[in-house]
């Protein structure tokens, strides 16, 4: 096998090493590409996120052909066993000597020679069962272990969504979601004409939030260098409509990196202040909006339990989550939640919508959101917080499309029924005070 064939496995089994070592999908796959050709990233990406998507599926075919179990193996030689399944029961254009020749290189990179022939033997059985998707099942499909998520979330899914609902979001949880761009220093028309003169192609984002192509390099099209465009989900970019901040506010973006959502805050209103924790994410974020911003946004570095401004007309906050709703662009995510993550963070959204609250001056408006699914974080949050905070009422937005709304108002997207990650938001709108100082 050729240095070229190599060298988006090696991408991929380095993407896989660092988000097992903790580090998100998109920052290590950003790392392990940028010196390929286009070509190469694409099926490095593939590779590494299909093997991601289906982990559950590929160890239940590669377990019983370890004699020792599958427990005995050295977790990176599970992640070049696991790539080379991938490839040979998912991938019809890669022959198969093809798939066991490069994990066989792979593995000697990583353990020796007595590792490639290893993982060379283990492959060939694979290579030579009765089929790519060969496995004992019972009779009831098992949506979990067979989507490769985790029991008690698909669990949940099951009670609240049934079983068809349940099937078709993790079906789309394991589909490669299409780059989505939304407009930021020119318009949407503009860029939908400029693009096809380019001989791109574009169609529009369901609800119009957005076009979608088939390019995978957003650096590459027209107009990124001038800030035309960022990439952004249509989910987010519905959140700003949904919002409906007034042109004359001035916004406290609470949780703002990496800006994607400040940006699109900054062009409808009269300032944004976008606050973050975390200095690197500042960083970036700063970064963002120097490429993309309409001038009104100002990054800060500020804990959101501690907000740096006096009382103002609006503050977003867009709450740390689970993250259940981006689980198909987020590969690797699904393995990090966990009951006790969930209720981690159940707190801490109660701690910062108590904060968020006081900085909402007299008949302002708080909007919180999340992109998880999990009412825990959504609407018990807000059903909590309404209790704890009686000056605050929900304000749903009349205009805002029905399909995209809970029975009580708040945005609600779900990935199996409107094809884009899922989100949550609800407006909160402090009572005015009279001039004594009560609500009126």
């Amino acid at each position: 096998m050729s240095a070229q064939g190599l060298a988006p496995r090696q991408a991929a089994y380095a993407v896989l090493s660092e988000v097992r070592a903790g580090k998100p999908f998109e920052l290590a796959l950003d790392r392990a590409v940028q010196r390929l050709p286009e070509p190469d990233r694409r099926l490095a990406h593939e590779l590494a996120a299909g093997v991601l998507r289906s982990q559950t599926a590929l160890d239940e075919r590669l377990a019983p052909l370890v004699a020792r179990g599958w427990a005995s193996v050295a977790p990176e030689l599970k992640d070049v066993l696991r790539l080379g399944a991938f490839q040979l029961g998912a991938l019809d254009r890669v022959p198969a000597h093809a798939a066991v020749d490069t994990s066989v290189a792979l593995a000697k990179s990583a353990g020796g020679d007595r590792a490639g022939g290893f993982v060379n033997a283990v492959l060939r059985r694979l290579s030579s069962s009765d089929g790519p998707d060969a496995r004992v099942t019972g009779a009831e499909p098992r949506l979990a272990e067979d989507a490769s998520h985790p029991p008690w979330l698909v669990e949940r899914w099951l009670a609240r969504f049934g079983p068809d609902e349940t099937a078709a979001l993790l079906r789309w949880n394991n589909t490669r979601p299409r780059l989505v761009l939304q407009p930021a220093r020119a318009p949407q028309s503009e860029l939908e004409r400029r693009w096809r003169a380019a001989g791109i192609d574009v169609t529009p984002a369901p609800f119009g939030a957005g076009l979608i192509t088939d390019r995978t390099r957003p650096g590459d099209l027209p107009g990124y260098r001038e800030g035309a465009f960022i990439v952004q989900d249509p989910a987010q970019a519905l959140l700003t409509w949904f919002a409906d901040l007034p042109p004359d506010a001035t916004v406290y973006d609470a949780c703002a990196a990496p800006g994607g959502k400040t940006i699109a805050l900054g062009r409808g209103t009269s300032r944004v202040i976008a606050a973050d924790i975390a200095r690197a994410r500042v960083r970036r974020l700063a970064e963002n909006l120097e490429r993309a911003g309409s001038g009104r946004e100002h990054a800060v570095v500020a804990d959101a339990e501690r907000p740096p401004v006096r009382p103002l007309d609006a503050v977003v906050l867009d709450a740390p989550c689970l993250g259940t709703g981006t689980f198909a662009r987020h590969p690797d995510a699904r393995w990090r939640v966990s009951p006790e993550a969930l209720a981690t963070l159940e707190r801490r959204q109660h701690a910062l919508l108590d904060a968020a609250a006081t900085a909402v001056a007299s008949g302002g408006l708080l909007v919180y959101s999340t992109c998880s699914l999990e009412p825990e974080e959504n609407q018990r949050q807000v059903e909590a917080f309404l209790d704890r905070h009686p000056e605050f009422r929900r304000e749903p937005n009349e205009t805002f499309p029905a399909a995209l709304t809970s029975p009580e108002g708040d945005l609600m997207i779900l990935p199996q029924r409107h094809h884009m990650d899922g989100a949550f938001a609800a407006r909160l709108r402090r009572a005015a005070m009279s001039a004594r100082g009560s609500a009126p």
